[in-house]
């Protein structure tokens, strides 16, 4: 692909399960880093087309968003917002309601792009990127921007605040678990 990079392969989190919230932050670390793999996968087409190295990234970014992301969401809308369903903080509330309304839109967004991934992935004859693709490709990294920001920084720390060790050992256990059912 470049000189400088190459598109596939990711890092594991340095944290386990243990540490519930900040193995969410180390997911929010492969969310960008999966992101910059589909901003540099498109570069990469655009300028060589598609090729055995773009049909491995686009695979490694079906791979995360298919499997790894909706867990993420669903660790939050599981454990996180719950926690914090019965604060009166309306910055925070409100805070809540819109990564909700986030996490729909980019299961949306999602759908949407996936098929143009699966075509990269399979079709080395694929055709080259269209004006709908690249926006969808764009409003699908830039809602997770804001989104990653407002949980760091208020939800996270709000909802670790309502656990106490045996509370963060049992959401981290259910989080591994969820993660080796099926």
């Amino acid at each position: 692909m470049g000189h400088s990079t190459s598109l596939p392969g990711f890092g594991a989190p340095a944290v386990g399960f243990e540490q519930p919230f900040e193995m969410l932050e180390a997911c929010h670390e492969r969310v960008n880093r999966t992101l910059d793999l589909l901003r540099r996968l498109m570069a990469h087409i655009d300028t060589n087309g598609h090729d055995t190295s773009s049909r491995s990234a686009a695979a490694d970014v079906l791979r995360y968003f298919d499997i790894a992301a909706p867990l993420h969401h669903e660790d939050e809308e599981l454990h996180v917002f719950p926690a914090l369903a019965g604060r009166t903080d309306v910055k925070l509330r409100a805070a809540i309601a819109a990564l909700q309304g986030d996490h729909e839109r980019m299961a949306m967004y999602w759908a949407q792009l996936r098929g143009a991934l699966v075509l990269w992935r399979d079709d080395a004859a694929a055709p080259a990127i269209d004006g709908a693709t690249r926006r969808l490709a764009a409003d699908f990294i830039g809602g997770y921007a804001a989104h990653i920001a407002t949980e760091e920084e208020l939800v996270y720390p709000a909802a670790r605040a309502c656990f106490d060790d045996a509370g963060l050992a049992r959401i981290g256990a259910e989080m591994q678990a969820r993660r080796h059912a099926g």
